[in-house]
């Protein structure tokens, strides 16, 4: 499992959509699910996203989790799901790899 932490210059909104667009580019990609709360002090976004991984011979899935509660966008990037069999979840290094492309989605608006 991979998992990054993130503070952008984007709305949580804007995150979630420049990930989404830069994981597009690949033809596996389907985002499963989203979910998203405004209030008066902030917005929190979710999205869960899929991709099949050849490497790893199983589907990998990114979960985003966006907000802006205290005025600067935390973005939480976490993937896994990519191991084959019950007792090992070695996935050849797929669930970094979905991580980075959302990470590298951001980077040009990355804070600190």
């Amino acid at each position: 499992m991979e998992v990054k932490d993130l503070k952008v210059s984007l709305s949580p909104g804007e995150a979630a959509d420049t990930v989404e667009r830069a994981l597009e580019q690949s033809v596996s990609m389907v985002r499963l699910d989203e979910y998203c709360v405004r209030a008066a002090d902030g917005e929190v976004v979710m999205r869960l996203f899929e991709k099949y991984y050849i490497r790893a011979g199983n589907r990998v899935t990114l979960t985003l989790l966006a907000h802006n509660v205290g005025g600067v966008t935390h973005v939480h990037l976490a993937a896994g799901g990519g191991g084959n069999g019950a007792i090992f979840r070695f996935d050849w290094g797929a669930g970094e790899n979905f991580a980075e492309l959302a990470e590298n989605a951001l980077r040009q608006y990355m804070l600190e």
